[in-house]
């Protein structure tokens, strides 16, 4: 079974958790990551969260491979700040009720207690190096 990133952020929050606690429990940083040994998140249908870096850390830097099409589900929010970097396809992200169409190169930073919710409006899969501070996944 999968849930939405926003299904799976109102459980981390009414929990008080990360949201990787769901998966399984914390671990030490392994300071380098290869692409074979990262966590993998299902984050709902079409969305795929490997998480590259872990542990007791500042931030959290995700990459996003995201299904065209697929997306949060529905607007979410939580405390703390987010990096977005579009590598590969389109992403369109809506913060606070303005909307953003971003294609590869383009990169967008935001406050996390913005309502926000975002989803793959192209034909191609959608990679995005996504970062949160502090950590919430």
């Amino acid at each position: 079974m999968t849930a939405s990133v926003a299904t799976l952020r109102k459980l981390a929050r009414f929990y008080k958790i990360n949201i990787l606690d769901l998966f399984q429990p914390s671990e030490s940083n392994p300071y380098l990551v290869r692409p074979a040994d990262r966590k993998v998140l299902a984050g709902g249908k079409g969305v795929r969260m490997e998480l590259l870096a872990w542990g007791n850390t500042a931030m959290e830097p995700h990459l996003f491979r995201i299904a065209p099409g697929a997306g949060s589900g529905e607007s979410y929010s939580h405390h703390g700040e987010e990096f977005l970097h579009v590598i590969r396809g389109e992403l369109e992200i809506v913060i606070a009720g303005q909307k953003h169409s971003l294609r590869a190169g383009d990169s967008l930073y935001f406050d996390s207690s913005m309502p926000h919710e975002w989803k793959n409006p192209g034909k191609t899969e959608s990679s995005v190096l996504w970062v949160n501070t502090p950590p919430t996944f």
